[in-house]
């Protein structure tokens, strides 16, 4: 069996359109999560504590830094528990695929 890298394996996925969408939603996901568990982190807070000022259970939360999907809305409250304020940008779709975006 020849030894193929991830590199390699994803751009040839990313051929595929339904994939590449599949892959750019779970992409974002997962950097909500990091921003939300980074936010939390640097503000000092415990998931608990952060669930308490942005009236959520502690168990949304840990879902989201999980990477479970979410709503804006949850993410407005979060941000104003953290003292930060929410941005989202569009930029131009690259033509070609990158899981660097």
């Amino acid at each position: 069996m020849t030894n193929v890298s991830f590199d390699y394996f994803l751009k040839e996925e990313l051929q595929n359109e339904n994939f590449r969408q599949e892959f750019q939603t779970e992409k974002a996901i997962l950097e909500i999560a990091l921003a939300v568990s980074k936010a939390r982190s640097n503000a000092g807070l415990s998931q608990r504590q952060l669930a308490e000022l942005s009236h959520f259970p502690q168990s949304t939360i840990a879902r989201i830094e999980r990477g479970h999907n979410t709503s804006i809305e949850t993410m407005s409250k979060i941000a104003v528990a953290v003292n930060q304020e929410l941005k989202f940008i569009l930029v131009k779709k690259l033509k070609k695929a990158s899981w660097f975006i």
